[in-house]
């Protein structure tokens, strides 16, 4: 006698695997993060060695890239420049991240006077023109790189902190919230372990944005002079420099430039497939 069996064919979701401008996006953001810790390194000369018998010169066997006016390698400044380039904006982005998700935490979950004097103060630094409040301070204390990231983080935090308040928001009057509510559970764990993971996806989308905002703000400031000192191998201060390069060497102020725009749309990139990642785990928690 036969038996037929039935099988049931899963039902599980079926796992999304990255697609090829995901995997050119981690092994271009991989080889970023490689150069920020190990560029000097790697690069063929000092990126301060100066050549003045050479001087300005076009791409060659010896200078893959060229030199500047000072015959300095264009290529060994790139590579070196990404220290500088990752470290502050990665800087601002977290630490944006985390003041700006503790306080749209607090403010979402407890409402009330604590609500209006987060969001009130919030709305102040919002308002102040980011540029200008910069340049002004960044001038009158003789600018730098840290006092640039510090003014940018405090600057960038009100974004974070309206993103997070209003995804805490949106989830306060659900039920599992009111779950928690009921059987005693303490107010910051609601916040943290509760509230906390439905509300990361949103953040950490906004992180990798605010990655890229910063990292062209920054270079920005190096173009006006407000962030690395002179003579720094730094990508936004080499697009200062090259200027006047451009119709002799043009790779020394276009390659700074396009690994500028490179890595912050990579970083969107990946933000923005971390985010559905995330998100499509959460609606199946």
């Amino acid at each position: 006698m036969t038996i037929d069996i039935a099988i049931t064919p899963r039902l599980d979701r079926p796992r999304r695997r990255p697609n090829g401008l995901i995997a050119i996006c981690v092994v271009l953001l991989a080889a970023v993060v490689f150069l920020a810790f190990f560029g000097r390194l790697v690069s063929p000369y000092d990126p301060g060695q100066q050549d003045l018998g050479l001087g300005l010169s076009g791409p060659s066997a010896a200078h893959l890239f060229g030199t500047d006016a000072l015959g300095r390698d264009i290529l060994s400044r790139l590579l070196a420049g990404t220290a500088s380039a990752v470290a502050g904006p990665l800087t601002i982005a977290v630490g944006s991240l985390l003041i700006g998700s503790i306080l749209g935490l607090i403010a979402g979950y407890r409402g009330g006077v604590i609500d209006a004097i987060i969001m009130r103060t919030a709305d102040l630094v919002f308002s102040l023109p980011g540029t200008l409040v910069i340049i002004v301070v960044a001038g009158a204390f003789g600018g730098g790189y840290w006092l640039a990231v510090a003014l940018l983080v405090v600057l960038t935090v009100p974004a974070d902190i309206r993103l997070v308040r209003g995804a805490v928001l949106e989830q306060v009057p659900r039920p599992y919230v009111e779950a928690a509510k009921s059987i005693g559970v303490s107010d910051l764990r609601v916040m943290i372990w509760h509230i906390g993971p439905n509300v990361a996806p949103v953040a950490i989308a906004n992180l990798s944005i605010q990655f890229a905002g910063a990292l062209v703000a920054l270079a920005g400031l190096s173009f006006l002079g407000l962030g690395v000192p002179p003579g720094t191998a730094d990508w936004g201060l080499m697009v200062a420099e090259g200027r006047s390069l451009l119709f002799v060497n043009p790779v020394a102020v276009l390659a700074p430039a396009v690994l500028i725009v490179v890595t912050a749309t990579i970083v969107s990139i990946l933000g923005d497939w971390g985010y559905e990642r995330l998100s499509s785990k959460g609606a199946t928690r």
